[in-house]
Protein backbone atom coordinates (compact mmCIF):
# COMPACT_ATOMS: atom_id res chain seq x y z
CA UNK A 1 0.00 0.00 0.00
CA UNK A 2 0.85 3.94 -0.50
CA UNK A 3 0.27 5.95 2.55
CA UNK A 4 0.23 9.66 3.32
CA UNK A 5 1.85 9.59 6.70
CA UNK A 6 -0.07 11.85 8.92
CA UNK A 7 2.68 13.16 10.79
CA UNK A 8 3.22 15.28 14.06
CA UNK A 9 7.16 14.28 15.06
CA UNK A 10 5.72 12.74 18.03
CA UNK A 11 6.81 9.15 19.17
CA UNK A 12 2.94 7.84 18.05
CA UNK A 13 3.44 8.90 14.54
CA UNK A 14 6.92 8.02 14.15
CA UNK A 15 6.67 4.89 15.12
CA UNK A 16 3.99 4.41 13.03
CA UNK A 17 5.79 5.24 9.95
CA UNK A 18 8.64 3.04 11.23
CA UNK A 19 6.32 -0.30 11.77
CA UNK A 20 4.58 0.58 8.38
CA UNK A 21 7.97 0.42 6.61
CA UNK A 22 9.09 -2.49 8.36
CA UNK A 23 5.81 -4.44 6.98
CA UNK A 24 6.72 -3.01 3.33
CA UNK A 25 4.32 0.09 2.78
CA UNK A 26 5.78 2.75 0.48
CA UNK A 27 5.05 6.41 2.85
CA UNK A 28 5.15 8.86 -0.31
CA UNK A 29 4.70 11.64 2.01
CA UNK A 30 4.38 13.53 5.17
CA UNK A 31 0.81 15.54 6.22
CA UNK A 32 1.33 18.20 9.12
CA UNK A 33 -1.26 20.51 10.15
CA UNK A 34 0.34 23.69 12.15
CA UNK A 35 -2.69 25.11 14.40
CA UNK A 36 -3.02 28.20 15.89
CA UNK A 37 -4.96 26.48 18.74
CA UNK A 38 -2.06 25.50 21.54
CA UNK A 39 -5.08 23.78 22.68
CA UNK A 40 -6.12 22.24 19.57
CA UNK A 41 -8.62 18.40 20.64
CA UNK A 42 -7.50 17.18 17.38
CA UNK A 43 -3.54 18.32 16.80
CA UNK A 44 -0.64 17.90 18.43
CA UNK A 45 1.60 20.80 18.64
CA UNK A 46 4.58 21.52 21.24
CA UNK A 47 7.55 21.65 18.78
CA UNK A 48 5.07 20.52 15.49
CA UNK A 49 7.44 23.09 13.86
CA UNK A 50 10.53 20.95 13.55
CA UNK A 51 8.59 17.88 11.48
CA UNK A 52 10.39 20.03 8.38
CA UNK A 53 13.70 19.15 9.49
CA UNK A 54 12.29 15.47 10.61
CA UNK A 55 11.15 14.92 7.39
CA UNK A 56 14.45 15.93 5.99
CA UNK A 57 16.24 13.25 8.19
CA UNK A 58 13.68 10.87 7.07
CA UNK A 59 14.23 11.55 3.13
CA UNK A 60 10.50 12.36 2.96
CA UNK A 61 8.61 14.96 1.16
CA UNK A 62 6.06 17.18 3.88
CA UNK A 63 3.00 18.99 3.03
CA UNK A 64 2.16 21.48 5.48
CA UNK A 65 -1.35 22.91 6.29
CA UNK A 66 -2.61 25.39 8.75
CA UNK A 67 -5.58 26.12 10.94
CA UNK A 68 -7.02 28.20 13.08
CA UNK A 69 -8.01 25.49 15.70
CA UNK A 70 -10.94 26.02 16.15
CA UNK A 71 -12.88 22.39 16.70
CA UNK A 72 -14.74 20.69 14.18
CA UNK A 73 -13.84 23.65 11.58
CA UNK A 74 -10.24 22.79 12.22
CA UNK A 75 -11.36 19.19 10.23
CA UNK A 76 -12.07 21.18 6.81
CA UNK A 77 -8.70 22.44 6.99
CA UNK A 78 -7.50 19.05 7.37
CA UNK A 79 -9.26 17.88 4.62
CA UNK A 80 -8.21 20.40 2.30
CA UNK A 81 -4.85 19.55 3.27
CA UNK A 82 -5.10 16.36 2.37
CA UNK A 83 -6.63 16.96 -1.02
CA UNK A 84 -3.82 19.14 -1.47
CA UNK A 85 -1.18 16.29 -0.90
CA UNK A 86 -3.25 13.98 -2.71
CA UNK A 87 -3.11 16.05 -5.76
CA UNK A 88 1.05 16.14 -5.77
CA UNK A 89 1.67 12.60 -4.25
CA UNK A 90 0.59 9.31 -4.99
CA UNK A 91 -1.19 7.32 -2.17
CA UNK A 92 -4.78 5.00 -1.29
CA UNK A 93 -4.30 5.33 2.47
CA UNK A 94 -3.73 7.26 5.17
CA UNK A 95 -1.22 6.33 8.33
CA UNK A 96 -1.98 7.46 11.48
CA UNK A 97 -0.03 7.37 14.86
CA UNK A 98 -3.22 6.73 16.92
CA UNK A 99 -3.12 4.72 20.21
CA UNK A 100 -6.67 5.22 21.45
CA UNK A 101 -8.06 8.79 20.79
CA UNK A 102 -11.97 7.79 19.19
CA UNK A 103 -12.41 11.46 19.17
CA UNK A 104 -9.59 11.69 16.55
CA UNK A 105 -9.75 9.00 15.25
CA UNK A 106 -13.31 8.69 13.99
CA UNK A 107 -12.75 12.40 12.41
CA UNK A 108 -10.30 11.19 10.63
CA UNK A 109 -12.09 7.63 9.20
CA UNK A 110 -14.65 10.25 8.12
CA UNK A 111 -12.48 12.26 6.14
CA UNK A 112 -10.81 9.67 4.26
CA UNK A 113 -13.67 7.80 3.97
CA UNK A 114 -15.19 11.30 1.80
CA UNK A 115 -12.11 11.09 -0.14
CA UNK A 116 -12.12 7.48 -0.92
CA UNK A 117 -9.05 6.86 1.33
CA UNK A 118 -8.01 3.74 3.70
CA UNK A 119 -6.93 4.27 7.13
CA UNK A 120 -4.16 2.02 8.76
CA UNK A 121 -3.37 2.72 12.22
CA UNK A 122 -0.73 0.32 13.61
CA UNK A 123 -1.15 1.23 17.39
CA UNK A 124 -4.32 1.18 17.34
CA UNK A 125 -5.39 0.00 21.11
CA UNK A 126 -1.78 -1.14 21.55
CA UNK A 127 -0.65 -1.85 25.48
CA UNK A 128 0.72 1.26 26.20
CA UNK A 129 4.09 -0.02 27.91
CA UNK A 130 4.34 -2.83 25.18
CA UNK A 131 4.71 0.62 22.96
CA UNK A 132 7.21 2.19 25.30
CA UNK A 133 8.93 -0.55 25.78
CA UNK A 134 8.94 -1.08 21.98
CA UNK A 135 9.71 2.18 21.17
CA UNK A 136 13.26 2.34 23.34
CA UNK A 137 14.50 -0.87 22.70
CA UNK A 138 14.01 0.03 18.88
CA UNK A 139 16.92 2.84 19.69
CA UNK A 140 14.45 5.64 19.60
CA UNK A 141 15.39 9.11 21.15
CA UNK A 142 12.49 10.93 22.42
CA UNK A 143 11.85 13.98 24.60
CA UNK A 144 9.05 15.75 26.84
CA UNK A 145 7.96 18.93 25.22
CA UNK A 146 5.06 19.13 27.06
CA UNK A 147 3.55 18.08 30.47
CA UNK A 148 0.09 18.31 31.67
CA UNK A 149 -0.78 16.37 34.79
CA UNK A 150 -0.39 15.17 38.38
CA UNK A 151 2.82 14.00 39.26
CA UNK A 152 4.75 15.54 36.33
CA UNK A 153 6.49 19.03 36.33
CA UNK A 154 9.22 21.13 34.52
CA UNK A 155 11.97 18.88 35.13
CA UNK A 156 10.70 16.09 32.87
CA UNK A 157 10.90 18.64 29.67
CA UNK A 158 13.65 18.23 27.41
CA UNK A 159 14.66 14.59 29.33
CA UNK A 160 14.72 11.84 27.20
CA UNK A 161 12.35 9.01 28.03
CA UNK A 162 14.47 5.65 29.16
CA UNK A 163 13.56 2.80 30.82
CA UNK A 164 14.13 4.67 34.04
CA UNK A 165 11.51 7.24 32.65
CA UNK A 166 9.42 4.81 31.96
CA UNK A 167 9.31 2.76 35.32
CA UNK A 168 8.71 6.52 36.95
CA UNK A 169 5.57 6.67 34.59
CA UNK A 170 4.60 3.16 35.67
CA UNK A 171 4.23 3.96 39.47
CA UNK A 172 2.42 7.41 38.73
CA UNK A 173 -0.08 5.16 36.83
CA UNK A 174 -0.21 2.63 39.60
CA UNK A 175 -0.74 5.89 41.76
CA UNK A 176 -2.98 8.31 40.38
CA UNK A 177 -3.78 6.24 36.83
CA UNK A 178 -1.64 8.17 34.55
CA UNK A 179 -1.90 6.86 30.98
CA UNK A 180 1.95 5.84 30.71
CA UNK A 181 2.16 6.64 26.73
CA UNK A 182 0.27 10.24 27.89
CA UNK A 183 -2.73 9.51 25.54
CA UNK A 184 -4.80 11.57 28.28
CA UNK A 185 -2.43 14.50 27.44
CA UNK A 186 -0.48 13.90 30.28
CA UNK A 187 2.52 14.76 28.15
CA UNK A 188 3.93 14.73 24.41
CA UNK A 189 6.86 14.09 22.90
CA UNK A 190 9.54 14.80 20.32
CA UNK A 191 11.78 12.58 18.09
CA UNK A 192 14.95 13.89 17.80
CA UNK A 193 16.69 10.08 16.48
CA UNK A 194 15.45 6.55 15.12
CA UNK A 195 16.61 4.37 12.89
CA UNK A 196 15.06 5.82 10.00
CA UNK A 197 16.43 8.78 10.59
CA UNK A 198 19.45 9.76 8.37
CA UNK A 199 20.55 12.56 10.60
CA UNK A 200 19.54 13.46 14.19
CA UNK A 201 18.00 16.21 15.11
CA UNK A 202 19.68 18.61 17.90
CA UNK A 203 18.48 21.08 19.91
CA UNK A 204 20.52 23.98 20.80
CA UNK A 205 18.51 26.74 21.88
CA UNK A 206 15.75 26.38 24.00
CA UNK A 207 13.49 27.76 27.15
CA UNK A 208 10.82 26.41 29.41
CA UNK A 209 7.13 27.90 29.90
CA UNK A 210 5.83 27.03 33.51
CA UNK A 211 1.58 27.31 33.53
CA UNK A 212 1.54 25.91 36.78
CA UNK A 213 3.02 23.71 38.61
CA UNK A 214 2.05 20.38 36.66
CA UNK A 215 1.39 22.39 33.45
CA UNK A 216 4.83 23.32 31.56
CA UNK A 217 5.89 23.56 27.70
CA UNK A 218 9.06 23.29 26.06
CA UNK A 219 9.78 26.10 23.50
CA UNK A 220 12.73 24.76 20.92
CA UNK A 221 13.98 28.27 19.79
CA UNK A 222 16.79 26.65 18.06
CA UNK A 223 17.33 23.36 16.28
CA UNK A 224 19.32 21.42 13.65
CA UNK A 225 20.44 17.96 11.89
CA UNK A 226 23.58 16.80 12.23
CA UNK A 227 25.68 13.84 11.16
CA UNK A 228 25.01 10.52 13.42
CA UNK A 229 28.73 10.25 13.48
CA UNK A 230 29.02 13.56 15.07
CA UNK A 231 28.59 12.81 19.43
Amino acid sequence: MKYAALFTGGKDSVYALYLAKQQGHEITCLITILSENLYSHMFHTPAIELTSLQAEALGLPVVLGKTHGEKEKELADLEQTIKQAQKKYSFTGLLTGALFSEYQSSRINKIATKLGLTVYSPLWHKPQEEHLRELITAGFKIIFTAVAAEGLDSSWLNKEITFKELEKLIQLQKKIGLHIAGEGGEFESLVLDCPLFKKKLVIEDSETVIENKNTARLIIKKARLYSKNNK
